[in-house]
């Protein structure tokens, strides 16, 4: 049976809907190997630079460290703030990204003696806790770190996710980040690969079809939305 047919039928099942969803999208946009980074470093700073603005602006900051050769926890620590806000200027609120980048070192070099292999060998629950408590980092920046750096089975949850799920009547308008995710991760198998693809999928169909003001024509969920369900 066509997945798109058996999630119009049981979009109030996540246990159906949720795998007839990634079925359709990943059959239009096929495997897209996100997140595009050199190093689970590079994955971290982009994660945090990507706070409120469009990734070609945080590519443009990310190639001005690597062009100074300072993209490496090391390099980062022994910046002035003021050096690092200059060379992420592209980004967007650099001189507030360059102190979160800075508070974010400095939790890697005081809890972990500055080694990532270190930090993400802790338990997933626990690191994320851990996580959270660093100045701008919130949920989305913190499981975005664990699923794509660390390789952790987290699901990441943004605007698209929750527009894409509402609008397609697969929750409520007022349903929060836990809640999201714990839909992704109850009903979903916890595999990295799976749900840092499944992300990708709803990101790019967000950014291309699902947008405040939407654009049905042509969206893989198309067949979907009933007439003035869209909103």
């Amino acid at each position: 049976m066509d997945p798109g047919a058996v999630l119009l039928s049981r979009p109030d099942n996540p246990e159906v809907a949720l795998p007839a969803l990634y079925e359709r999208l990943h059959a239009y946009w096929g495997n897209l190997g996100w997140w595009p980074a050199e190093s689970p470093f590079e994955v971290i700073v982009g994660a945090i630079l990507t706070q409120n603005t469009a990734w070609q602006n945080v590519e443009k900051a990310v190639t001005a460290l690597k062009r100074e050769a300072v993209l490496s926890p090391a390099r980062i620590r022994d910046l002035s703030e003021d050096r690092l806000a200059e060379w992420i200027r592209p980004a967007g609120y650099y001189r507030l990204k360059a102190r979160r980048l800075k508070a974010f070192i400095r939790f890697l070099y005081e809890r972990y003696a500055g080694n990532l292999d270190r930090m993400f060998a802790q338990p997933t629950e626990r690191l994320r806790e851990a996580l959270l408590s660093v100045n701008g980092i919130g949920p989305e920046t913190a499981d975005s770190i664990l699923l794509y750096a660390g390789e952790k089975p987290v699901f990441v949850v943004d605007a698209y996710t929750k527009r894409i799920l509402c609008r397609h009547g697969m929750i409520p308008e007022d349903a929060d980040y836990p809640t999201l995710q714990g839909l992704f991760m109850r009903y979903l198998p916890a595999e990295a690969p799976l749900f840092n693809q499944y992300h990708a999928l709803l990101v790019h169909t967000g950014k291309t079809f699902c947008r405040k003001k939407p654009l049905c024509a042509g969206c893989p969920l198309e067949p979907l939305v009933g007439p003035g369900e869209a909103r």
